[in-house]
């Protein structure tokens, strides 16, 4: 099993500064696919946040 951080949408939100509502619409620009799913929750890796925050910082 993969010793990776989990950020969630919200957590990410918190930590780049940005309506929670922004990764969402950055997560379906990129069509990404959550990495790891449990429950209802979806997470995404640290990699994965990177790609967002970069989508974000583009526009």
């Amino acid at each position: 099993m993969s010793n990776q951080e989990l950020l969630t949408t919200g957590k990410m939100a918190k930590e780049f500064g940005v309506p929670a509502k922004k990764i969402k619409l950055a997560i379906e620009k990129l069509n990404l696919a959550p990495d790891v799913k449990k429950g209802n929750c979806n997470y995404f890796y640290r990699e994965t946040a990177e790609k967002i925050k970069s989508a974000l910082e583009s526009e």
